[in-house]
């Protein structure tokens, strides 16, 4: 199974792709979180923030999502991914692939701001520190038509997001990623 995060910056993927994995593994299930800014500054680097290059770091991650996930691994790719058509590009060529959209209004992201990228998207045009390409402010993003799980962090706390996720998962799981017997990994 491979889930699709997608989602605005401080959304809250990073948190439940995270509380999950962990407890996914704790039920003896296998898990990978693929995290988009950790795949950025590694295999990734090369690529910048252009329509172009955003498609191509998507592509990147879901070979590598695919790769997990045909070994029985439960994969989330944790990833702003702002374009449908991205997206559906990966469901149409990869097995078991699950679009999440991680959502909270602009307003409160603006609030928690945990990177500093909205307060640098706001400054005044021309500012030497100024962020141009800011996905939901100043760049595009498709919000997911028909996702398969949708969750909304403004909305519901840490724990009920993650428990949402975590039910979505149990109910889906393929055959070669069921819960593994515990015994096997002492």
């Amino acid at each position: 199974m491979i889930l699709l995060f997608c989602g605005l910056s401080g959304a809250g993927k990073t948190t439940l792709a995270k509380k999950v994995a962990a407890e996914l593994i704790e039920l003896g299930i296998r898990a990978e979180i693929i995290d988009g800014d950790e795949y950025r500054n590694e295999i990734c680097r090369d690529l910048g923030f252009s329509k172009a290059d955003r498609y191509e770091n998507i592509r990147r991650l879901g070979f590598v999502a695919s790769r997990f996930s045909a070994h029985g691994v439960v994969t989330i790719v944790s990833a702003i991914n702002p374009y449908e058509e991205m997206r559906r590009e990966l469901v149409e060529k990869y097995e078991h692939v699950n679009i999440v959209h991680i959502d909270c209004p602009v307003k409160q992201l603006i609030s928690r701001d945990t990177k500093g990228l909205y307060k640098k998207a706001f400054l005044p045009d021309g500012h030497p520190d100024k962020l141009t390409n800011l996905t939901g402010i100043n760049a595009q993003f498709d919000v997911p038509y028909a996702p398969d799980l949708y969750i909304n962090t403004s909305e519901n706390t840490v724990q009920e997001s993650a428990a949402s996720l975590l039910y979505f998962i149990l109910n889906n799981l393929h055959p070669t990623e069921k819960v593994r017997d515990k015994v096997a990994f002492k």
